[in-house]
């Protein structure tokens, strides 16, 4: 898909979510502790590697280790300095608020991820409606930033490409919400 006057680039993830550990972890040892959030929210990781531990504190053991800065994730639930957490995979567990960042950010359709096969591709529009042209072409599980959104499109760059995808293809924004 090319057109005189764009390239079309294909972003390709280097690695995927997360190393070591594996399925859904249980905040074992932590279940009913601490309040629960005001709301379910977003935040996205600020460093290249996060342990998400068992339960809410430095004695908990780790269960998995994120290896991606800027990964989206949903915080589910607060307790004192530490964060439960959710990613696009579903898996779960607790992560010191330090290591979380505001800066919003969304992974493009994870649920297309699928070992062994080729990662499938979703358009980079360049206005916020079905069949825009699209800028580039994006890999399933890439990270984007997100800029805006109005409830139905969102506005991401990825890396030096801007241009708008459909919420729906996105995890690390909810049905609906705007960003501004």
């Amino acid at each position: 898909m090319q057109t005189l006057g764009r390239i079309v680039l294909v972003v390709a993830i280097a690695a995927f979510t997360c190393v070591s550990g594996g399925g859904n972890v249980a905040a074992q040892g932590a279940q009913g502790a601490g309040k629960p959030a005001s709301q379910p929210r977003f935040a996205s990781l600020k460093a290249s590697k996060v342990n998400l531990r068992k339960g809410p504190g430095t004695d908990y053991p780790t269960a998995w280790v994120f290896r991606r800065a800027g990964l989206p994730v949903e915080i589910i639930r607060d307790y004192e300095a530490w964060r439960e957490v959710r990613d696009a995979e579903g898996t779960t567990g607790w992560i010191l608020r330090t290591l979380l960042s505001g800066r919003r950010t969304a992974q493009v359709a994870p649920w297309e991820v699928k070992d062994g096969k080729a990662r499938v591709q979703e358009p980079l529009r360049e206005r916020a409606r079905q069949g825009s042209e699209a800028v580039a072409l994006v890999e399933a599980g890439v990270i984007a930033d997100i800029m805006t959104c109005d409830g139905k499109w969102c506005q991401v760059a990825v890396g030096d490409y801007k241009g708008y995808v459909s919420q729906t293809r996105l995890w690390g924004v909810y049905p609906g919400e705007v960003l501004e």
